[in-house]
């Protein structure tokens, strides 16, 4: 292989890479109501937001169970009461991006054989909406995004509603300032 072209192959080799890599990570974003004393909160019920994407007993039974677990280690208890502290509630979204794979060998001044092709990946989207029932008020709303793959085998999907759920309620309670 002439070793002027090595550097060209590994810039090539580290773009490819690079362009795959942002379309598998999850993105979390969260905001909070300023002023919400989050300690006093204890307690939180299940609710349904209306309007929202209805999925099956399955799935939605997987996103509750990550998210009872993340919220139980943030020192929450699960209740059925109306008295409950807060409300929890989530949306789903499933949207499509499409995904590009490059590959190739040769030299690019010797004209080389290259590949592309292109994939249609679906991005689910998990929103997560906690209500305080007292003051009838929205005080945390987190998003995950590439969350939701109704594509994949059944313990990747766990994995990663698991994953996104973690790292979206490590936000949970926000910082105080």
């Amino acid at each position: 292989m002439n070793v002027s072209r090595m550097p060209r192959i590994a810039l090539f080799a580290v773009i490819a890479v690079a362009a795959s890599a942002p379309a598998r990570a999850q993105d979390v974003t969260y905001n909070a109501m300023p002023g919400t004393n989050f300690s006093a909160f204890k307690t939180y019920k299940w609710v349904e937001i209306t309007g929202g994407v209805k999925l099956d007993q399955i799935l939605t039974a997987q996103i509750q169970q990550a998210i009872d677990t993340e919220l139980a280690t943030k020192g929450l208890k699960r209740s059925t009461e109306d008295s409950a502290d807060l409300y929890v509630g989530y949306q789903a979204a499933v949207s499509e991006e499409r995904q590009w794979n490059a590959y190739g060998g040769g030299g690019f001044r010797m004209g080389g054989m290259g590949t592309a092709t292109s994939s249609t990946i679906q991005i689910g989207t998990l929103g997560l909406d906690i209500y305080d029932q007292a003051g009838k008020q929205l005080v945390w709303r987190g998003s995950a995004t590439k969350t939701l793959d109704a594509g994949a085998k059944p313990d990747k999907r766990q994995s990663n509603i698991d994953k996104a759920v973690k790292k979206l309620l490590k936000n949970y309670p926000p910082p105080a300032k």
